[in-house]
């Protein structure tokens, strides 16, 4: 299987420098889901060198800022899943940053630490709410042109 990391899909490239990628990820937990990825491909924690660790932080940080100039959200949550025991589908470490909002979801109480509980994600079934969840191609415009002006 050919990593969708290391060749990534040009409309899903929002931003790349020498140690990371930004992308928009193809199954969004919510609008604007954004996925922060080293380029060199790794598949744990472990085996990043330390200028990589700080890449994907301040990956972060430029993510959560363009997406608050463009889409507005109330909050973000923000994490990984390290490991197939821990969810991770993609062999290929990666940062996920979820913009949410207020009302976006019935309890949102308990953030990522719902992560443990024995309940199934419901965006998984829901092909559907994949689609709604995705950006509009003016929406993608917009925060292309937010990370352009870096």
């Amino acid at each position: 299987m050919e990593c969708p990391f290391c060749n990534p899909d040009k409309e899903a490239l929002l931003y790349e420098d020498g140690l990371i990628r930004i992308l928009i990820d193809s199954y969004p937990a919510n609008r604007g889901h954004l996925l922060v990825v080293p380029k060199r491909h790794v598949e744990s924690w472990e085996e990043l060198r330390e200028e990589e660790k700080l890449a994907l932080l301040r990956g972060m940080e430029l993510a959560m800022e363009k997406l608050r100039g463009t889409l507005k959200p109330d909050g973000f949550n923000v994490g990984m899943n390290l490991g197939r025991a821990a969810g991770q589908t993609v062999p290929h470490l990666h940062l996920h940053v979820i913009p949410r909002w207020e009302g976006d979801c019935r309890s949102p109480r308990g953030g990522v630490r719902k992560a443990v509980l024995d309940l199934e994600d419901e965006n998984l079934n829901l092909r559907e709410r994949w689609v709604r969840n995705r950006l509009s191609g003016e929406e993608i415009e917009r925060l292309r042109a937010a990370f352009s002006r870096k």
